[in-house]
């Protein structure tokens, strides 16, 4: 009876066995474009960054609305993610009961002048705050071009001026990815 099983079995698997089946693969094609790392960041000059006077137990705003940051996309195809981050949202919630800053997104035209920058729709990015609470904010934005990140206005009410260890001006970091 053994055998006999063999005897079946094996043809049936020497079938099995030699039959192709489907291979799967993959492979990534880049192309001519060009990748994350033809994206440049610029910090503004601080001569144009904005300003604020601050005082202890004083609501105020910012009095000079500046850039922060340039990002240089003109050598990047995709669309890119730009995060602004306000790095000593800790140091500042002891000396602000509020922070509520205007972020503004730019895109330079051909002529050369700034203009408000738009969704891929052509919507213009609608009003865009970052706050003590939230502490960062993020953009996709459109390849091929020049973007600029400022800060637009703003207001605070300020509690005390003293920082443990720091400043009461906030501190900004921006990625692109």
């Amino acid at each position: 009876m053994p055998n006999r099983f063999i005897k079946k079995i094996f043809p049936l698997l020497a079938i099995l066995l030699l039959t192709p089946w489907p291979v799967a693969y993959a492979h990534t094609y880049t192309g001519d474009t060009v990748g994350q790392e033809s994206v440049q960041i610029e910090v503004a000059e601080p001569s144009l960054a904005p300003s604020m006077s601050v005082f202890g137990r004083a609501i105020g705003g910012v009095t000079r609305p500046g850039d922060l940051f340039y990002i240089d996309a003109t050598e990047n195809a995709a669309d890119i993610t730009v995060t602004l981050y306000l790095t000593n949202s800790q140091e500042l919630s002891h000396c602000y009961r509020f922070l509520i800053l205007k972020v503004g997104i730019y895109v330079e035209s051909a002529g050369g002048e700034w203009e408000k920058a738009s969704w891929w729709d052509g919507e213009l990015i609608p009003e865009t705050f970052i706050t003590l609470r939230n502490g960062w904010v993020s953009f996709t934005l459109a390849g091929y071009t020049n973007y600029k990140v400022t800060i637009d206005g703003g207001s605070f009410y300020c509690i005390r001026t003293q920082a443990d260890g720091g400043t009461v001006s906030p501190q900004f970091y921006l990625t692109v990815n």
